[in-house]
């Protein structure tokens, strides 16, 4: 129990979540266990608002949903609930009506993006990215600034590796959308 939330087991709820204060912490909730971290360094935010920014400006250029920015919470599943926070999400305009003004949005994004953090471990990374497939999400990004690639996980189980001098695609999800790599990092 956190500051006295929890409830059956000692598991918290999404909405036990939307209470909790940790002010200068980032928060999840993965099966009802709350994950607190610190919060992203300058670098990986200067990463991810150039994402956004290139993300974001395709977006609303061609009407084509949300983009959300990073920490923004979606809860992919319940009893135990998981609430997931990627660094950039985008939701297509047919679902955009789906996100409540409070609360977290019951769904799964149509992207994210997690950009990897120096303290990440690998296989945290890699379960993070199989909850968002496994919730319905069909294209994940995994940016690492470190090493300055980024692999691509798509809903089908394939997986593509980019380098910084490659381009990384939107494919079916942004149709028409690509960005070389490199643009993240200068």
């Amino acid at each position: 129990m956190i500051d006295g939330i929890g409830h059956s087991g000692g598991l918290v709820t999404a909405n036990d979540l939307l209470t909790l204060e940790m002010p200068g912490k980032s928060t999840e909730l993965v099966r009802g266990k709350l994950v607190v971290r610190e919060p992203p360094s300058t670098y990986h935010g200067r990463v991810q608002g150039s994402l956004h920014v290139l993300v974001g400006s395709y977006v609303r250029t061609h009407a084509l949903g949300a983009v959300l920015g990073q920490d923004t919470g979606f809860k992919i599943a319940s009893d135990p609930d998981t609430v997931r926070a990627p660094d950039l999400a985008f939701v297509d305009r047919t679902r955009v009506a789906q996100i409540p003004r409070r609360g977290y949005a019951a769904l799964a994004p149509d992207l994210v993006a997690e950009i990897v953090s120096p303290d990440d471990r690998p296989g945290e990374v890699l379960a993070k990215t199989g909850e968002w497939l496994e919730a319905g999400v069909r294209l994940v990004l995994v940016i690492d600034p470190e090493r300055r690639v980024a692999t691509v996980y798509r809903d089908d189980g394939s997986v593509l590796t980019v380098s910084s001098d490659g381009d990384v695609d939107g494919e079916a999800v942004l149709p028409g959308f690509s960005f070389r790599l490199s643009e993240l990092f200068e």
